[in-house]
C-alpha cells in the first residue's frame, strides 16, 4: 500500500515546492518518427496510449533528481487541441490515462519523508476568446468552458492532486478553464486545488495586453489556490512581475520559467540558460520575493531541476499577506477600488438612461461612437465606467450589452460597472468581460429575489456588487434605515454566499433637494450620515453614490455647486466611489465662499429657505464656455436640447429651439413627441406647479406663433 501523504496544499503551506521540467523538450530529443508516435506524429499526448514507457521514463527522470511534482502529459489535452489530431472523442480517456500513468510513477517514488504529487496540466486551446479576431475570438464563454470539461473530468478521475492551468495568453480563457474546474467540482464534490499561471512577454504583459496587476486582481477574485507565471521567457524577465506577486498576492506564488528565450539554431529551438544560472535566479526569487512554487518549463532538463533542487532544498514556505488589495481590473490594467485621495470616479455617461447621446448611438448600433464617449470619460478622469444599455425602444438589451462590453474591454482601459436590472443581461456581460467588474446592483425591494438572482453570477465571475438600501418598505430615507437595510444585505451575501465585505459596495441613495417638499428637506444629510453609519458598522465594505441625483431639476450652474458641496461632505463621511460626469466635478475649494455656504445651507439642511435662495442666486446663470466649462447641450440635437431645457428649467434659448424644431418637424409632433413628454417627466419627478409652470406657458406661447 502506498504511504499516506499530506494534501498538496498542506505541502505548499509547509515548504517551497519544486515542479518537474519540460516534457515536450525531452520527447523532442528522442527524435521519434511517425511509428514512434503511433502514426500521429507530433502528438505528444497520444504517447500515453501508444508508447507510455517513454512518458514514464521522463517522469522518473525528474523524480530521480528530487522534484516534488510531476505534470501530466496533457498540456495539449483539451478537446479542441486533440481534435487537430482526430482524437477529440478520446479527450476524457487521454487525460485520465495520462493522470493515472503519472500517479503510478509518483506513487512508486513516494516515501514518508518525501511525498510526490501529480499536477494535471491544462494548456491553452489556441483560441483567444477576448479577441475580436473572427478566427480566434468568436467562441462564446460557455463554449470555451466546454472545451475544458472533458479534460478536467479525465484528470480528476485519474487522480491528480492539483490542476495547473498554464501558459495562458488570454485572461478570459483562463477564467473559462477555472469555470470548467468549478463545474466538475460541483458535479463530483471533489475539491482539487487550482494553480493558475499566465504567460507574459518581455514587456511584462500577456498577449492581449493584460499586465501583472490586472492578472492578480482577476485571479484573486476566484477560488484559485496558487497564482503565478510560466513559459515565455527565462527567469530574468520574470523578476518584476514576480516581485509584484510576491509583495501583493495572498495566495502562494509559482514561477516556472523556460530555460531562457529560445534561439533558432539550424532550424531547431535551443534554450540557452544553463542549469546553475537558472537555479541561482529561482533561488533569488524565493529569498527576495517570497515565491513558494518553482519548476521548469520549455527547455528545462533533469539537469536544470537537479540544480534547482540542490540550490533551494527544503525551505519553509514564505509568508503571504493576510489581506488582498481591493482592486478592479479591465483586460489590461488594475484600478484600486479606493482611490487616494477619494473618491473613485465612476463615469456616468456610457448609460442610455443617463445620456441621450449614448441612447441615440445605441439605437443606431453605433458602438464606435459609444467607445468615443467612454474614452472621453476616461480622459476626463473617470477611474471606472458605469455601463447600461436598457432602452424602452428596444428589447435586445442582452445582445447590445454583450457586444458593447466586448468592444469596451478591447478599447478602453477603465474597468466596468455592469448596470442592468436583468440577470441574463448581467450574465452575458460578465461572460464577455475579461477583467474584474462591478455589478450594479442588488436590493431587497422584493425580499431576497434580486440577491438570489445576482449573487451566484457575482461569485462565479469574481465581481464586486453594489447593494442599494431599498427593501420591502421602499428606499430607506433616514441614516438609521439605510444602515439597517445595508446590514440585512451584508449578512445575506457574506453568510449565505461567502462574498467578502471588500467586494460589497453600498449605495445609500439620495433624493433630489429641488422638490421643495418637507419630506426630502433632510435627505442629503441623512445620506451623508448613512455613509458614516454603514462604514462604521460594516467593516470592510465600501460606499458609492450617484452624486447628480441630489440636484436634479436645478439650474445647471447651481447643480455643479450643489453637487460639489454634496460630494465634499459625502467624502468627508467616508464615501469611496462617486458616479459623476468627471469633467463636471468642481473642486470644493474653488467654489466662491458665498455660493458654497448657500449650497451647504441646502445640502446640510441648515435653512428652510435654502432652496429658494439657491434658485434666486443662480436664476439666469449659464455656464461660461470661454472658461472651458463643458456645454451639457453641445452634443444634442434640437429635440434633445428642448427636452434638456425643460427638464433642467433652462429658459434661455427655449423659444429659438422651438422655432427651429417646428421648422424641421410638424408643430403637433413637436408638442406631442418632445414638449409634453418632457413636461410630464418633470411633473412625475417633482409634482406639477411652480417648477414647470413657466415652461408650460412659454412653450404654449411659442406654439401659438
Amino acid at each position: 500500500m502506498a504511504p499516506q501523504i499530506p494534501a498538496f496544499m498542506d505541502l505548499v503551506r509547509e515548504r517551497v515546492v519544486i515542479y518537474d521540467g519540460a516534457m515536450g523538450a525531452q520527447i523532442l530529443d528522442l527524435n521519434l518518427d511517425a511509428d514512434g508516435y503511433g502514426g500521429i506524429e507530433g502528438c505528444n499526448e497520444y504517447l500515453v496510449f501508444h508508447n507510455p514507457s517513454i512518458i514514464e521514463t521522463i517522469h522518473a527522470s525528474f523524480l530521480e533528481v528530487g522534484c516534488d511534482v510531476l505534470e501530466t502529459d496533457t498540456f495539449g489535452g483539451s478537446k479542441l487541441k486533440l481534435e487537430e489530431y482526430g482524437l477529440g472523442e478520446r479527450t476524457y480517456d487521454q487525460n485520465r490515462a495520462a493522470a493515472e500513468l503519472a500517479r503510478r510513477v509518483a506513487s512508486a517514488y513516494t516515501t514518508p519523508s518525501h511525498p510526490r504529487y501529480v499536477a494535471g496540466s491544462i494548456g491553452p486551446t489556441g483560441l483567444l476568446p477576448a479577441s475580436e479576431d473572427p478566427m480566434l475570438g468568436n467562441a462564446r464563454f460557455a463554449e470555451v468552458v466546454g472545451l475544458f470539461t472533458d479534460q478536467v473530468r479525465g484528470l480528476a478521475d485519474g487522480g491528480v492532486d492539483v490542476f495547473i492551468i498554464e501558459t495562458t495568453q488570454d485572461i478570459l480563457e483562463l477564467k473559462a478553464a477555472v469555470h470548467a474546474i468549478l463545474q466538475v467540482r460541483r458535479e463530483t464534490g471533489i475539491r482539487i486545488p487550482i494553480q493558475a499561471q499566465v504567460t507574459l512577454d518581455t514587456s511584462g504583459r500577456m498577449l492581449l495586453g493584460t499586465d501583472i496587476a490586472a492578472v492578480l486582481a482577476i485571479l484573486e477574485s476566484f477560488p484559485v489556490d496558487v497564482v503565478g507565471l510560466n513559459c515565455s521567457t527565462g527567469p530574468e524577465h520574470m523578476r518584476e512581475p514576480a516581485r509584484y506577486l510576491g509583495e501583493f498576492s495572498t495566495r502562494p506564488v509559482s514561477i516556472i520559467p523556460n530555460a531562457g528565450i529560445p534561439q533558432n539554431v539550424d532550424g531547431r529551438a535551443v534554450f540557452p540558460l544553463q542549469p546553475d544560472v537558472m537555479a541561482a535566479q529561482l533561488l533569488a526569487m524565493v529569498e527576495e520575493f517570497g515565491v513558494g512554487v518553482v519548476g521548469g518549463c520549455c527547455g528545462t532538463t533533469p539537469a536544470h531541476l537537479d540544480a534547482v533542487v540542490k540550490a533551494i532544498g527544503r525551505r519553509p514556505a514564505p509568508l503571504r499577506p493576510a489581506r488582498k488589495l481591493p482592486m478592479l481590473a479591465s483586460m489590461t490594467r488594475a484600478v484600486a477600488i479606493q482611490q487616494d485621495p477619494a473618491p473613485t470616479i465612476v463615469g456616468e455617461r456610457v448609460n442610455t438612461l443617463g445620456s441621450r447621446k449614448v441612447k441615440r448611438l445605441a439605437l443606431a448600433d453605433d458602438y464606435d461612437g459609444i467607445i468615443e464617449v467612454a474614452r472621453s470619460q476616461v480622459d476626463e478622469g473617470a477611474h471606472t465606467l458605469d455601463v447600461c444599455m436598457a432602452m424602452t425602444e428596444r428589447t435586445d438589451e442582452r445582445e447590445t450589452m454583450r457586444r458593447l462590453v466586448k468592444k469596451l474591454a478591447l478599447n478602453v482601459e477603465a474597468p466596468l460597472v455592469i448596470d442592468s436590472t436583468e440577470a441574463d443581461v448581467l450574465q452575458d456581460a460578465l461572460e464577455q468581460y475579461p477583467g474584474r467588474a462591478v455589478i450594479n446592483s442588488i436590493n431587497m425591494e422584493n425580499g431576497r429575489g434580486r440577491i438570489d438572482a445576482v449573487l451566484p453570477l457575482a461569485i462565479a465571475h469574481g465581481a464586486a456588487v453594489v447593494g442599494m438600501t431599498i427593501d420591502e418598505e421602499g428606499m430607506a430615507k433616514t441614516a438609521e434605515r439605510k444602515a439597517a437595510v445595508a446590514r440585512k444585505i451584508h449578512d445575506i451575501v457574506t453568510s449565505d454566499y461567502g462574498l467578502e465585505p471588500e467586494s460589497l459596495i453600498f449605495d445609500p441613495l439620495t433624493f433630489p433637494l429641488s422638490t421643495g417638499e418637507e419630506e426630502f428637506f433632510r435627505s442629503a444629510v441623512e445620506t451623508i450620515e448613512g455613509i458614516r453609519l454603514i462604514e462604521r458598522e460594516l467593516p470592510g465594505v465600501m460606499t458609492i453614490l450617484g452624486i447628480s441625483n441630489v440636484s436634479f431639476g436645478l439650474n445647471p450652474v447651481a447643480r455643479k455647486v450643489v453637487n460639489a458641496v454634496f460630494l465634499y461632505h459625502a467624502v468627508e463621511a467616508g464615501l469611496d466611489l462617486a458616479i459623476v460626469h468627471p469633467s463636471h466635478v468642481v473642486p470644493f475649494a474653488e467654489i466662491p465662499l458665498e455660493e458654497r455656504e448657500l449650497a451647504e445651507d441646502l445640502v446640510l439642511a441648515r435653512r428652510p429657505d435654502a432652496l429658494q435662495r439657491i434658485i434666486e442666486r443662480f436664476e439666469g446663470r449659464v455656464e461660461d464656455a470661454s472658461a472651458g466649462g463643458p456645454d451639457p447641450m453641445a452634443d444634442l440635437d434640437v429635440f434633445e436640447r428642448l427636452h434638456y431645457r425643460i427638464l433642467h428649467r433652462k429658459k434661455e434659448g427655449i423659444e429659438a429651439d422651438i422655432d427651429l424644431a417646428v421648422a424641421q418637424r410638424d408643430p403637433v409632433k413637436v408638442l406631442n413627441d418632445t414638449l409634453l413628454p418632457a413636461m410630464k417627466e418633470v411633473g412625475d419627478k417633482f409634482g406639477a406647479g411652480e417648477l414647470i409652470l413657466p415652461f408650460v406657458l412659454q412653450s404654449a406661447e411659442a406654439m401659438k406663433r
